[in-house]
């Protein structure tokens, strides 16, 4: 009885992988708006009332994309920023932009699907919120680390008091990190993201060319704002 069920069980999770395989392929050429779990089951040789015993509705098959595209994003941040030392704060945080940069190039319209123009008519649920959160844990941490070492030296800048409330939302990813720091962050993270959206979605056509280098660049001046600076070799002796 056991072994049949881990058949049965191996048989679903097989065609759930297809399933998201063959919607991701349609996000590239429908978009998400165009998403349609017929298309998909007619790809499948399947009628479509049997897709429905899977993903009840195109929405909970927009959300399973969503949830794989934030813990493949997350992914490869993690990978990419833990193989930096620990007191390299700078080293960690290009590391880290460089890894999204790189997953949203990879995969454009998957990075698209979680960063882009929301979908008409979708609400992502809290199902979400976890793995949208894997990156920019990555990002807080960096700067939880670098505060907690003092290796942060930014010019002063204080917020004014009416964010103090938003702040301690996002805190909640840097505990310990005073307001202005927070803010800090936030300005660096929206440039990140800003900048690969920019880059993925064409932006810099016909304007920018060497885009690695630019972009480099630009997470230094984004490392600026959050007062990260480079380890210094006497401090690493």
């Amino acid at each position: 009885m056991t072994a049949s069920r881990t058949a049965r069980e191996r048989v679903r999770a097989e065609l759930i992988r297809e399933i998201t395989d063959i919607a991701r392929r349609q996000l590239a050429t429908e978009g998400a708006g165009g998403l349609s779990l017929r298309a998909v089951a007619r790809e499948m040789g399947m009628v479509s009332s049997a897709i429905y015993r899977y993903f009840p509705s195109r929405d909970d098959l927009l959300t399973a994309l969503i949830i794989d595209g934030y813990n493949a994003l997350g992914e490869a941040v993690e990978q990419g920023e833990a193989a930096v030392a620990r007191d390299d704060h700078l080293g960690r945080w290009l590391a880290a932009c460089h890894a999204v940069r790189g997953w949203a190039l990879a995969h454009p319209h998957e990075y698209a699907l979680i960063y882009g123009s929301p979908v008409p008519g979708y609400q992502a649920p809290r199902a979400t919120v976890e793995a949208r959160v894997r990156d920019v844990t990555v990002l807080g941490r960096i700067v939880s680390d670098a505060w907690r070492d003092g290796a942060l030296r930014p010019p002063s800048s204080e917020p004014p008091p009416e964010l103090s409330a938003d702040a301690a939302a996002v805190r909640e990813v840097m505990p310990e990190v005073p307001d202005e720091m927070v803010w800090r962050s936030v300005t660096s993270w929206s440039t990140l993201y800003g900048w690969v959206s920019f880059e993925v979605f064409g932006q810099f056509n016909n304007t920018i060319d060497n885009r690695e280098a630019a972009f480099d660049h630009a997470m230094r001046l984004a490392a600026s704002t959050l007062g990260l600076a480079a380890v210094s070799s006497a401090s690493t002796a």
